[in-house]
């Protein structure tokens, strides 16, 4: 495959992903009960907010959104649909997760790519692709108001853009940036979908230490169990000693 040809359906990967981010954007504003303003503006967060931070980030060159007129109207689509109609449904929850991971990987190795591209190094290149696939879908809840799901209590996210951005960095590192670009995508989707599958996550702090609340919790279990046991034992050693009782020898009667 010529590298046009693989720039074009990376291109088009992008869009897809976009325009699938974007409809997940609309949708949190259908929650919300927003005016097609809101939905506009959480299409665009959420289908672009990660590659215009990278690019405000890198500052060369103003961001591919505002350039390629094709981003901005592509998120503008999402927003209408949703705005018009709900799409949620079992077929979408089946196709959007595939979508969303492709995107993901995609979005992880284009960000970590151009990053190299400007000349920076390899870290900062790992960062800005994380940026890239999960920075917008973070403004979009934090403009909610609430804790961005990319920081705990979901499925690997986070971590496939780290790996697909790694693997992205190692190839280019190595000479081939090509080939680099399919695997990047192809690891950070594949992780993604797996994790869904399998239901990976990362372990909350408390899963490696023991803190008081997981401390008392416990202790209410055994003290719930010893209670019944003691309640137990207390009732077979009444019946015991009434036991003892009824078969207890009368004593020697008392001279008169």
């Amino acid at each position: 495959m010529q590298q046009g040809d693989l720039s074009e359906l990376f291109r088009v990967l992008d869009l897809t992903g976009v325009f699938a981010n974007a409809i997940l954007g609309g949708l949190v504003a259908r929650q919300e009960r927003l005016d097609p303003i809101g939905f506009l503006t959480f299409a665009v967060l959420s289908g672009l907010g990660g590659g215009i931070i990278r690019d405000v980030l890198l500052q060369h060159g103003p961001p591919v959104a505002l350039t390629d007129y094709a981003y901005l109207l592509t998120a503008f689509a999402g927003a209408a649909i949703t705005y018009v109609a709900n799409v949620q449904g079992p077929v979408w929850d089946r196709v959007w997760p595939v979508i969303d991971a492709i995107a993901l990987g995609t979005w992880a190795a284009a960000g970590a790519q151009k990053s190299l591209s400007v000349g920076i190094g390899w870290l900062p290149a790992i960062l800005l692709g994380t940026i890239t696939a999960v920075g917008g879908g973070a403004i979009r809840d934090i403009v909610t108001r609430r804790v961005p799901t990319v920081l705990g209590g979901n499925t690997l996210y986070a971590t496939s853009a780290i790996a697909a951005s790694g693997v992205l960095v190692v190839c280019s590192e190595n000479g081939h940036p090509t080939a680099g670009l399919v695997a990047s995508t192809i690891t950070g989707a594949g992780l993604c979908l797996v994790a869904r599958w399998r239901g990976w996550i990362l372990p909350e702090a408390d899963a490696w230490t023991v803190t008081p609340g997981r401390v008392a919790a416990k202790a209410g279990l055994d003290r719930a169990r010893r209670e019944k046991i003691a309640r137990a034992l207390q009732t077979r050693r009444r019946s015991a000693d009434r036991a003892t009782v009824e078969q207890e020898p009368s004593g020697p009667e008392e001279e008169s």
